[in-house]
């Protein structure tokens, strides 16, 4: 076929770059999930034609400088208070408000801010990154590490007696009546990406028809902090991570 018989559909350039990416140049490691999920955001608020009323609340942790990459309005939370600070989406009803966090953030010293405004059923959506580790500060354990996972804190492995469990949130949070949609999503394989999209739409929409709040779960990796590469990453995951935390909606 002759160059200029080609067609270029739309859809089918899986590298294009989402018009609300910034030329910024990411700071997350090679092989980190954040740079997908950011595309997804870029990509969904873009489609939706929303870009001039989302508000995105960036957190503590690796994703802290997410405001760089997509470009809508931002505010930076302390410590885990993402979701305490979205409740201002109730000034603007109007407003998509989301929160981006990690489970360092959203499971560790956010837990009561997340739990409760879930729980009022702010008409808000949380991403929280679920990559079982704390990878910013050097690889500590998490709320979510793995039971006999080693990481900086526990080279011996988690040990449920010392450290307790696994925190799966997205399960103690499908019982709150306040939450309108629950989903548990990854970006380790281009369907999983399609999945994940798909899933991130409808948790936006949810927030602008005012249904609830919406909490969208991404499984994923961390190939720095777990000491791997790229692709040993990606199969880690498979193997370990998702019999924990199944991937599919919970909720709605």
């Amino acid at each position: 076929m002759a160059e200029s018989e080609i067609k270029l559909i739309p859809e089918n350039r899986v590298y294009a770059k989402p018009r609300l990416l910034t030329d910024a140049v990411m700071h997350f490691c090679p092989g980190c999930s954040h740079g997908t999920i950011h595309k997804l955001v870029a990509e969904v608020i873009d489609e939706m034609q929303v870009e001039h009323d989302a508000i995105g609340i960036t957190p503590v942790g690796c994703a802290v400088l997410a405001y760089d990459y997509v470009d809508i309005d931002w505010v930076q939370a302390a410590h885990g208070r993402a979701a305490a600070v979205a409740t201002a989406k109730r000034l603007n009803p109007s407003k998509l408000v989301f929160t981006y966090q990690g489970d360092g953030d959203l499971a560790a010293i956010g837990t009561g801010e997340t739990i409760h405004a879930c729980n009022r059923g702010e008409n808000i959506t949380i991403i929280y990154v679920n990559n079982a580790i704390y990878g910013m500060t050097g690889g500590q354990m998490a709320p979510t590490t793995l039971l006999g996972m080693k990481t900086v804190t526990t080279p011996e492995g988690r040990d449920p007696q010392l450290h307790g469990y696994p925190f799966k949130v997205a399960d103690m949070l499908a019982h709150l009546d306040g939450v309108c949609y629950l989903t548990r999503q990854s970006v380790h394989t281009p369907g999983a990406v399609r999945k994940a999209k798909k899933a991130l739409r409808k948790a936006f929409e949810n927030s602008m028809q005012r249904k609830g709040l919406s909490f969208v779960e991404f499984v994923a990796t961390c190939n720095s902090g777990w000491k791997m590469s790229p692709t040993e990453a990606n199969r880690w995951m498979e193997q370990n991570m998702l019999p924990l935390y199944p991937l599919g909606d919970i909720k709605g």
